[in-house]
């Protein structure tokens, strides 16, 4: 059996080898992960979503594949479609979707009606081609760069799909260390490749691993008092479903295991309320109160 704290370091410790700064956003992609959850990661263009996403794929020896979001982007694009070859037989042509790890690459540059076309897949982890009902590679994970919604060609993800994905991860801009730490790695590493130093069989190892993890009453209160919260807040018009109670245990477990520990926390709950509860809730324009500001309140309000 993998030891998962182990797992995580050798991960990590690949991974900083091409990629400056971002230690806490590629914490939360690994703990995705393992939960097996989605993860939307928002951000302007140029801040290494992409480069991120491959990264971590490749030091897992996960099969990758990349969409990118197109305003032209259609349904067959993502899952496949069949054919008559040149005997008149029907043939099937398997899309991207069709791997470990997906990068939906500018997501929200893509016609709402395509996108819906990745509802199944990303909760039933299967496709419908014409008749037939396929199922997705084991693990499947998709991994979905967003633009904030201020740069040109980009449109609301519809909520039906947001809430599909475990978490929501806001990629900034780094900070001016890491910002020269950039350099020197693309200067050095342009041509190294990235080493695998764990197995898609370890991965599932850890995804049981964690579903074992424990989680105490006081715990289940906390997490149920929090997505509660967010629907009786003033400045919520829509606040979180069910699937968030669900999503906050599958990540805080995750957690729990690669920090070595055997039960999950109040205070995991607490670092996980961003990335879970950010892109579940719908605050009134007209509030001055952003989505972070309200689920701080939550934070720091509830005990």
């Amino acid at each position: 059996m993998v030891d998962a704290k182990e797992a995580y370091d050798k991960v990590m410790a690949e991974v900083k080898k091409h990629i400056a700064g971002n230690e806490e956003i590629l914490k939360q992609i690994f703990i995705a992960l393992v939960a097996n959850g989605h993860v939307l990661l928002e951000g302007v263009p140029g801040v290494a979503k992409t480069t991120m996403s491959k990264t971590m794929a490749e030091a897992i020896s996960a099969s990758f594949d990349r969409i990118q979001g197109m305003p032209d982007l259609e349904i067959r694009d993502i899952i496949g479609y069949t054919y008559m070859d040149d005997n008149n037989n029907v043939q099937l042509k398997k899309g991207p979707i069709f791997t470990n790890i997906l990068l939906v690459d500018e997501l929200n540059r893509a016609p709402p009606k395509t996108t819906t076309a990745l509802l199944e897949a990303l909760e039933e982890k299967q496709v419908t081609i014409s008749d037939q009902t396929l199922p997705l590679y084991k693990p499947f994970i998709a991994l979905a760069t967003q633009n904030p919604l201020n740069v040109e060609g980009t449109t609301p993800l519809p909520k039906v799909l947001a809430d599909r994905f475990l978490m929501r991860i806001a990629v900034t801009y780094p900070e001016e260390d890491a910002e020269k730490e950039i350099l020197r790695i693309k200067e050095k590493n342009e041509k190294v490749a990235v080493q695998k130093v764990l197995t898609i069989q370890d991965m599932m190892d850890m995804q049981e691993q964690a579903k074992a993890i424990a989680m105490s009453d006081d715990v289940v209160e906390y997490i149920t008092n929090i997505v509660r919260a967010t629907r009786a807040d003033i400045h919520v018009v829509m606040g979180a479903s069910p699937r968030a109670d669900v999503s906050f245990m599958s990540c805080a477990k995750a957690k729990a295991l690669i920090e070595g520990r055997k039960e999950v926390t109040i205070d995991d709950i607490k670092y996980l309320a961003r990335p879970v509860l950010s892109h579940r809730i719908v605050v009134r324009s007209t509030g001055g109160v952003g989505v972070n500001g309200i689920i701080d309140g939550l934070v720091a309000t509830l005990h």
